[in-house]
């Protein structure tokens, strides 16, 4: 799963939600689920990519990248902390280190600029053969236009990619606020692994996802 930056820490961490989720994670671990969980930037990502461009009068998309992976390495590695028992002791927080794990949890960052974490979580699915990956963030869908800008903004239950790509900027930029990134779209049409956007927050709701029921979300495929 993409477990969005901007639910685990907006602007302070969330506490609550966090201790939600970590009990929801261990009672899937009970009955046999195993997780791969890549954790975005999220607040600490902005206030620092922003802080860069108050002082310096040009700071390179490259940099910002940077700043953001290394937002989402600290995430990974409170994660990482939470889970410590069940969890691998190593956060994947670059490609040579992908392995099988023997720990039922393992816990991604971002890897490289021009990269999300998106694209970590579909480069990670894309790896070990799943078909789907969970993109886990703020928005509940996939809608026409920012439904925090738009009232009349439209939600979609199901998408192809083709579809999606053409409602979402053609490249990668720091700080893009798409549902999926482009580049994660590009990879996850080409191996054609599907990806469900939900609301991270409504743990009832991912639930259904990973028993594979009916959800409230939009399946892109």
């Amino acid at each position: 799963m993409s477990l969005g930056g901007s639910i685990v820490c907006p602007d302070g961490i969330d506490i609550g939600f966090l201790k939600s989720f970590n009990l929801f994670i261990r009672r899937h671990l009970k009955i046999g689920y195993r997780f791969g969980i890549v954790v975005g930037g999220g607040g600490p990502a902005r206030v620092y990519q922003n802080a860069a461009s108050d002082i310096l009068s040009s700071v390179s998309d490259e940099d910002k990248d940077w700043i953001g992976i290394h937002a989402t390495r600290l995430n990974a590695q409170l994660l990482r902390t939470i889970f410590k028992d069940v969890a691998n002791p190593v956060v994947f927080d670059s490609s040579r280190k992908i392995t099988r794990s023997k720990h039922p949890v393992f816990i991604a960052s971002g890897w490289e600029p021009g990269w999300s974490t998106d694209y970590i979580a579909a480069s990670i699915a894309a790896h070990f053969g799943a078909p789907m990956f969970i993109n886990a963030g703020k928005p509940s869908h996939v809608f026409d236009k920012d439904p925090a800008r738009h009232k009349d903004a439209k939600k979609f239950d199901a998408l192809t990619w083709r579809e999606y790509r053409r409602l979402i900027p053609r490249r990668w930029s720091p700080g893009l606020s798409s549902p999926i990134d482009p580049v994660a779209a590009k990879l996850c049409e080409e191996r054609s692994i599907k990806a469900a956007v939900i609301n991270g927050k409504d743990l009832k709701n991912f639930a259904k996802v990973i028993a594979g029921k009916k959800f409230n979300g939009t399946l892109i495929s």
